[in-house]
């Protein structure tokens, strides 16, 4: 069973939220604010986290950037925010979506349903490991390793690299992208991939100005070149 923490300090939303994900056979916790919100993610270890980033006690990017410290949970920020800078803000510090307040219940569902799957091991995956100059990927691990360290990715940055790195020297367009990473209803969404190229870029190429690995196509796509 999936389990989900919701973190809102609107009471009438989280209510909303536990009921219809109750209904739908998840486990949900709630929190009301970011203390909580990372001592039980701590404790319970969620599938998926849903944030308001507006919380009483800190912004809801310092608690992304505490529970990236320790895990690759899908995190699916819900905010009331509509200003563009304060998404990428939000999905730079590494959270994987972003739903803007109001929202539709069957659209947040599907978001989620969506992270959970890219955060999943695939069956049958093979034992590849993809060895650059800079870095080294693990494909039946799921890691990446730079310099002798593990580099934290989160679960949509994995799926985006790891798509690319199945097609190596092969042009991937925006919309092969776009639909395998995020699905169908993002198949226009090409700033997603701008702004998660950028953070590939800054967290394995030597000089993220000049790309090594993720060469950008233009008006087409992108190719991974170990």
């Amino acid at each position: 069973m999936t389990r989900v923490l919701v973190v809102d300090d609107e009471p009438q939303i989280v209510r909303a939220l536990v009921i219809n994900l109750k209904a739908r056979k998840y486990e949900v916790d709630a929190a009301h604010d970011g203390a909580s919100a990372l001592e039980l993610a701590a404790a319970r270890h969620p599938d998926v986290v849903v944030l308001d980033l507006g919380l009483p006690d800190m912004d809801g990017v310092e608690v992304i950037k505490g529970l990236r410290g320790w895990t690759r949970v899908p995190i699916i920020v819900l905010s009331a925010r509509h200003a563009s800078d304060e998404k990428v803000e939000a999905l730079d510090a590494g959270a994987d979506d972003y739903v803007t307040k109001p929202f539709g219940m069957d659209e947040l569902l599907a978001r989620m349903r969506a992270a959970v799957r890219r955060a999943e091991p695939v069956a049958g995956e093979d034992d590849s490991v993809v060895v650059t100059e800079s870095f080294t990927v693990d494909l039946a691990a799921k890691k990446v390793n730079r310099d002798g360290t593990d580099v934290r990715l989160t679960p949509t940055e994995w799926h985006l690299l790891e798509v690319l790195v199945r097609n190596a020297g092969r042009l991937v367009s925006q919309t092969q992208l776009l639909q395998e990473v995020w699905g169908p209803a993002y198949r226009t969404e090409t700033n997603y991939l701008r702004v998660y190229l950028a953070q590939l870029r800054r967290k394995l190429e030597a000089d993220p100005s000049h790309p090594r690995h993720f060469i950008t196509e233009p008006g087409m796509g992108y190719r991974f070149e170990a």
